[in-house]
């Protein structure tokens, strides 16, 4: 007789944080997917990242990634300023959920995923990868080529597309 997880009828949450600066199609493609496994996922929008400058504000982030992300029920987009762990705690969630593109990746989300266990070790970090098509998106040479006018419409949404141009149009 198999063994029953006490917890078998526990919503399954899953918190998938980033600065979405912006949100690319593998952002879309990750939580995509991501909808399909879990019972309900949370964006969660970082406010303030000290090793990234923001291309777009944090309200026009959050808005962009409900766009962008508002045909999938089961996803909740949400706005945060604080330790991951402490969100994933305050959402009443148990799962972090990380994409992984590069090696470079690995190492960087390996050193995170130690630490977050300190800090909660109740809490685990679940990896998916992109389509292989979408792998070589990152929101850093999205920004580098809209800030240098070149066109992004193959790696964002329209509406992200129409919001980056706008920022430049603004910056000049």
């Amino acid at each position: 007789m198999p063994a029953h997880n006490k917890n078998e009828n526990v919503m399954k949450i899953a918190v998938y944080p980033g600065t979405f600066n912006p949100i690319t199609n593998g952002h879309m493609d990750l939580a995509e997917r991501a909808a399909g496994l879990f019972d309900k996922i949370i964006v969660a929008v970082v406010g303030k990242n000290q090793q990234k400058p923001n291309a777009l504000p944090l309200e026009q982030r959050v808005q962009l990634t409900k766009k962008v992300l508002g045909h999938l029920e089961n996803v909740e987009v949400r706005p945060f300023d604080s330790l991951i762990t402490q969100f994933v705690k305050e959402c009443d969630a148990k799962i972090i959920l990380r994409g992984l593109r590069t090696v470079a990746d690995f190492e960087y989300e390996f050193q995170l995923v130690g630490m977050n266990r300190i800090l909660e070790p109740s809490i685990e970090t679940v990896f998916l990868a992109p389509a292989e098509h979408l792998s070589y998106i990152s929101s850093t040479l999205v920004r580098e080529i809209a800030a240098y006018g070149g066109d992004i419409s193959k790696f964002v949404h329209p509406a992200v597309a129409e919001a980056m141009a706008n920022q430049k149009q603004s910056s000049i």
